[in-house]
């Protein structure tokens, strides 16, 4: 019951009451930021004022010079280019594989260069998957040891199940044994996206994925590959030259210049 005097609030009284107001709107507004909705809107990837130069004989070559990017979680960015224009050394980048010669890259809200390699190694195994254009898989190993070995290195139990279950989703459940020698182009790629969903990053990297690949192979492993990271969920960078390619995802960006365009 609010009591009046004179007709007006009693002074006291009103510093109560706008003092209950105050703090309900500082605790409502807490609990906003403390919950998903920070989440949501914090960049899973973060590029800030990011360069790299490198010295070739006497002459300083300029790859990429302030680049600002957000990522959000959710998104499929594609960065397009024309050959040399430091698509691949952005991703490097992004992932902490290359260093910058000056700028951020924030991953999940983490500073990587502030890390040391070795811990820099550790979030790239928490939630970075990556697919090449060379596949890189290890010759010595069939393509379910492929797949197995993010698992195995991640001290994963399961791991030879949860490889079999990938392969299978791939259509490659009749190759488990063989050696990428052994595997035509496209069944490489199958392997390398399988070894790449395996861990279920919240993140894929893809660098010009279709490169080594023929046109219809190829189509079918960008659909595979878009298929896969709407089922679970992941953010996807992909790097290409191919408009039809970068199309399909939902941001895309041109690197020209070694500047970045957003469209």
């Amino acid at each position: 019951m609010v009591v009046f005097v004179g007709g007006e609030l009693e002074p006291t009284l009103l510093y109560v009451l706008l003092e209950i107001a105050t703090n309900r709107i500082l605790n409502t507004t807490k609990k906003f930021f403390m919950t998903d909705n920070l989440i949501m809107r914090q960049p899973i990837v973060q590029a800030i004022s990011l360069a790299k130069q490198v010295r070739n004989s006497e002459i300083q070559l300029t790859i990429l010079q302030d680049i600002n990017l957000d990522v959000n979680a959710g998104e499929a960015v594609s960065i397009v280019g024309a050959s040399g224009s430091g698509k691949s050394t952005l991703l490097g980048l992004l992932a902490g594989l290359d260093t910058p010669t000056s700028g951020k890259v924030y991953l999940n809200g983490k500073d990587i260069f502030a890390l040391n390699e070795d811990e820099r190694a550790e979030l790239r195994g928490s939630m970075l998957g990556f697919v090449f254009q060379s596949f890189q898989l290890l010759p010595m190993l069939t393509a379910v040891e492929n797949v197995m070995l993010p698992l195995e290195l991640a001290g994963t139990n399961n791991a030879h199940t949860v490889a079999l279950e990938l392969l299978e989703r791939v259509g490659l459940d009749m190759r488990l044994k063989h050696y990428p020698k052994q595997l035509s182009g496209g069944e490489q790629q199958r392997v390398a996206i399988a070894r790449a969903y395996v861990t279920s990053p919240k993140l894929l990297l893809a660098d010009e994925p279709t490169g080594n690949l023929d046109l219809a192979t190829g189509s079918q492993i960008i659909d595979l590959m878009f298929e896969l990271n709407r089922e679970r969920g992941a953010t996807l960078i992909l790097v290409t030259h191919d408009e039809a390619i970068s199309s399909r995802c939902t941001r895309q960006i041109h690197l020209v210049g070694g500047k970045l365009n957003a469209d």
